[in-house]
């Protein structure tokens, strides 16, 4: 199989803005030439707890899922879920300025397919 090209960002949780401590707890993955658009998310709450003891976690998974039906294209996710994988990764990796938020897109190339690679980045990046 061919190299591909990729872009990805690391979803991050940041409690507190202006402590600006963050915590990575996923990965989402565009590869427009396999039509592909995946996010994995994993939150330690241990870790979490560490940083930010009176985080309302429940809410936060309830955000991080959402954002995981948008990725995916879910029916529940309303309008932005229904714009194309495109569209939607963009959405996904905007600037906030909650504590969801994600890193710089970065590139990369795959020799595999998008999900290994998704996997791969999962275990590097966030476990």
């Amino acid at each position: 199989m061919p190299a591909t090209s990729y872009d990805y960002a690391i979803i991050r949780v940041i409690p507190s803005l202006e402590r600006g401590e963050c915590l990575n707890v996923g990965v989402i993955l565009f590869c427009r030439t396999r039509r592909f658009l995946g996010a994995l998310i994993q939150v330690d709450q241990v870790r979490l707890r560490t940083i930010a003891p009176t985080l309302d976690i429940d809410a936060l998974n309830e955000q991080l899922e959402h954002l995981s039906r948008v990725c995916h294209g879910d029916a529940e996710s309303g309008p932005i879920g229904r714009l194309s994988q495109s569209e939607r990764f963009h959405w996904l990796v905007a600037p906030r300025s909650t504590i969801i938020q994600t890193s710089p897109v970065h590139s990369g190339l795959c020799t595999s397919d998008p999900a290994t690679t998704l996997h791969i980045l999962m275990r590097k990046l966030v476990l």
